[in-house]
């Protein structure tokens, strides 16, 4: 799949004068109407700009492939399911604590993903089959520490690691989002026992001020 942004992106657009807003939201305001990402996303139809970033993930090492079995996790609003949508899976499964919008062909589940009753709802629609890609764009909520903030989210990719070795299929994939100075030494150990490769990508549509980017881990092996 090969990204597509609809707008140009010499197109500038103004930020109507607001005495309410604060300086913090109208700096937010201002960027927001000026991303291209943002502007392509409401065109063609994505929830969400962060389409993309799976998007490029995907340019880059062609983890979705139709027929495959995927799995979305922390889905909520829906873009990066919309984006696999168009890969043509035959399975897909969205999970989030939030409602997801419905998508055309995305199994969508309201709950924890580490809860049992979710882990066996999961199972029951894949049936016999395991999944072939897990893929996870959560973050937690940012506290302004460097260090609780690294804790919090490698917490949520140690999660999503334990999660993918119960339903990955041999050679499946795992995507999941980190932030800059990578994953922990001893989790980034185990994951890599785990898969045949691993690496760390920041897709464009990755903001640079962003401290995001990528796990990408493939070739799953299941012992």
């Amino acid at each position: 799949m090969k990204k597509s942004y609809a707008l140009n992106q010499n197109t500038k657009e103004k930020l109507r004068p607001n005495k309410k807003r604060s300086l913090s939201s109208q700096t937010w305001l201002k960027r927001q109407l000026n991303d291209i990402y943002v502007k392509s996303a409401k065109a063609e139809g994505y929830a969400s700009r962060a389409a993309y970033k799976l998007i490029e993930i995907n340019d880059k090492y062609k983890i979705l492939k139709p027929n495959s079995r995927v799995i979305d996790l922390g889905a909520a609003p829906g873009g990066w399911s919309q984006v696999a949508a168009k890969c043509r899976p035959s399975k897909l499964i969205a999970v989030d604590l939030l409602d997801i919008t419905p998508i055309a062909g995305v199994n969508a589940i309201k709950g924890d993903f580490t809860e049992p009753q979710i882990i066996q709802e999961i199972r029951n629609l894949l049936g016999e089959e395991a999944a072939d890609v897990v893929m996870s764009d959560m973050a937690p909520n940012t506290t302004g520490s460097k260090s609780l903030d690294h804790l919090r989210i490698m917490n949520l990719v140690e999660l999503t690691f334990n999660f993918a070795t119960e339903v990955l299929a041999e050679g499946g994939v795992m995507v999941a989002k980190v932030f800059q100075g990578g994953t922990e030494a001893k989790l980034l150990a185990e994951i890599k026992q785990r898969f045949k490769q691993v690496e760390h990508f920041k897709p464009p549509a990755s903001r640079k001020e962003s401290a995001e980017i990528y796990l990408i881990a493939k070739g799953f092996k299941k012992s």
